[in-house]
């Protein structure tokens, strides 16, 4: 994975996003007083699940957006090569999670 400091744009709602982001550190945080209470085993594993799929729809909605804008704009230039490698990289680790 390339890590690099560049800023980029959200093409969708970043207020959206942010605010999905809050909802997963509040599963989280809500997970972590569950297992500090000593909550039934089940209840937890059902938190950790919805908290995975909360997360899963953040990594789709930045992969779109990623897709959108860096990539299309790859495609159109003379990186493409590059943007497709690093793009399917990426959806080759989501899958294998």
């Amino acid at each position: 994975m390339t890590i690099t400091t560049r800023q980029y744009r959200y093409s969708k709602d970043k207020s959206s996003l942010l605010a999905r982001m809050g909802k997963i550190e509040g599963q989280a945080k809500g997970i972590q007083r569950m297992i500090e209470g000593d909550r039934y085993c089940i209840d937890i594993i059902q938190q950790l699940t919805a908290l995975s799929a909360a997360i899963d729809e953040v990594s789709l909605f930045i992969l779109e957006s990623h897709i959108e804008g860096c990539v299309a704009d790859a495609i159109r230039g003379e990186r493409s090569e590059s943007h497709i490698k690093e793009l399917m990289g990426t959806i080759r680790k989501a899958i294998k999670r």
